[in-house]
């Protein structure tokens, strides 16, 4: 993708969560919308449900990835797909085992 728009150090993206996958979200170019997801991605993801939309720049913090790896990914690709955290096995142990009662 070689727009010119996206050269500079801003981007107006639109933020999408998954309707199958909690914790898993969408980024794409606001302009461009969702024409460049492959369709198979979007039949893993579900329906998209808009979140937010916000312009990246590549100082913007964000909570699990860089700004700038997001902005590389939706020049390159025309998305970016962030993955739901993993969890940790000592916390899924938690749910497999029955807690003992202290007194």
């Amino acid at each position: 993708m070689t727009d010119d728009r996206m050269q500079g150090d801003k981007l107006l993206c639109e933020i999408y969560k998954s309707s199958r996958k909690e914790e898993m979200y969408l980024y794409v170019d606001k302009r461009r919308g969702l024409a460049e997801v492959p369709e198979a991605l979007i039949e893993r993801f579900g329906k998209p449900v808009s979140a937010m939309t916000l312009i990246l720049t590549p100082e913007k913090n964000l909570a699990r990835a860089k700004a700038s790896d997001v902005m590389a990914a939706i020049r390159d690709k025309g998305f970016y797909l962030q993955m739901p955290p993993v969890k940790d096995e000592y916390l899924l142990d938690l749910y497999r085992t029955p807690t003992e009662s202290r007194y």
